[in-house]
């Protein structure tokens, strides 16, 4: 399955050559990751609830084309490997047909007492 998200590259996120300032890829990630748990039904506020948080193990950028103001980026989010403890996405982002970004991130999942989650025991329709 495959999570689509776009978003307009703002002014304000480019840098004096006009280009989208690389550190900005890494928020379209994670507006990406959270619109695609909302829509899941495992929403910030509702993991929060649950008493369980999903840090960031490690992100991976590989940019392949600038983007501009006011560029639209399409970003196709995909699980890309989950397992008890831990799941990485990967994204894909696109300027029209134009790859612009290819990237992962991964995240496990904590109790509040920093203690590792077992996701998909917790949230098994989330597995399905």
């Amino acid at each position: 399955m495959v999570h689509i998200f776009e978003r307009k590259v703002n002014y304000y996120e480019t840098d004096k050559m006009g280009i989208t300032h690389h550190s900005n890829y890494v928020r379209y990630m994670e507006e990406t990751r959270i619109d695609f748990m909302e829509r899941a039904g495992y929403g910030c506020e509702r993991m929060e609830a649950e008493g369980v948080g999903s840090p960031v193990m490690a992100v991976e950028l590989d940019y392949k084309s600038p983007t501009t103001y006011p560029d639209v980026i399409r970003i196709e989010l995909s699980v890309a490997e989950m397992s008890a403890l831990k799941v990485r996405f990967a994204y894909r982002m696109y300027v029209g047909e134009r790859l612009v970004c290819r990237a992962s991130s991964l995240h496990c999942f904590i109790g509040k007492d920093g203690r590792p989650v077992r996701f998909q025991e917790r949230f098994p329709q989330f597995a399905a």
